[in-house]
């Protein structure tokens, strides 16, 4: 029996739930994210299809599906949007992303969707400038914060000012099965080095990062993939950590650009 989502806030109007027991068999573990204001909804990074009839079916329980407000693609992977014909077609929702995967989307999608329903998946899409803008949600006015190559050339976040969450995608992903909060940062470590030195694609974007980070009033970073950083202890520890590592480009030399033999 799946157990009910995590509830990172809620005051009454504003939501932000996670749900992170869906996958099942070799996919890797992933965490999706329901935001609700007022009776609109933002979901983030849905996944494809190992996730979208579990995350459906558990949704329906706490929103009208079918009345969606947004689906926020942070990048392109199958695990982040690859359901994305299911959405389009049982759901009003429109999809936010890059402006550099607005045109590739339409590759995810069935022919069926226009021939016999009549949806343009492009008519669909909101393509995010490379600064990012404002999505407003109810009341609220969530924001789309730039990441790039963090780790897809036209990346994006979430951050939802009224909670103060970061949904950082791939950024802090950790292999693990656990979405429970950091508690022990050095322990943690070894969960998430391999990933962003593979990953990522250089220290100067970390760096960026993690100063535009400092600059926000931020009380969560919540990543797709395994466990958050709560609280201004944790949140510091994995700043300095992602800013001085090396990963990406910082480690490839000649030796790796070589005619197999």
């Amino acid at each position: 029996m799946r157990r009910e989502p995590i509830v990172l806030f809620d005051n009454g109007h504003h939501q932000c739930l996670m749900f992170d027991d869906l996958v099942s068999g070799e996919g890797v573990q992933s965490n999706q994210f329901l935001i609700t204001d007022h009776e609109q909804y933002l979901l983030l990074d849905p996944g494809g299809d190992l996730t979208y009839t579990p995350l459906s079916l558990e949704l329906s329980k706490h929103i009208p599906v079918q009345d969606l407000t947004y689906i926020f693609a942070s990048h392109q992977d199958p695990d982040i949007i690859a359901s994305l014909d299911k959405w389009l077609l049982h759901t009003r929702a429109r999809v936010i992303c890059s402006k550099l995967w607005a045109r590739f989307l339409p590759h995810l999608t069935a022919n069926y969707l226009v021939l016999s329903r009549g949806i343009n998946t492009y008519d669909r899409i909101i393509a995010l400038p490379d600064r990012g803008q404002s999505i407003p949600l109810g009341k609220c006015n969530l924001k789309a914060v730039p990441a790039h190559f963090l780790h897809s050339v036209g990346n994006f976040q979430v951050y939802d000012p009224i909670s103060k969450i970061l949904f950082s995608g791939d950024m802090g992903a950790s292999m693990v099965d656990d979405a429970s909060p950091v508690r022990d940062f050095v322990n943690h470590v070894p969960n998430m080095e391999a990933f962003h030195r593979r990953y990522m694609a250089g220290n100067k974007a970390c760096r960026l990062w993690a100063a535009m980070v400092r600059e926000m009033d931020v009380a969560m970073i919540v990543p797709q993939h395994g466990r958050p950083f709560v609280g201004a202890e944790m949140i510091s520890a994995f700043l300095y950590w992602i800013e001085n590592l090396e990963c990406g480009l910082d480690l490839m030399g000649p030796e790796d650009y070589q005619l197999p033999k």
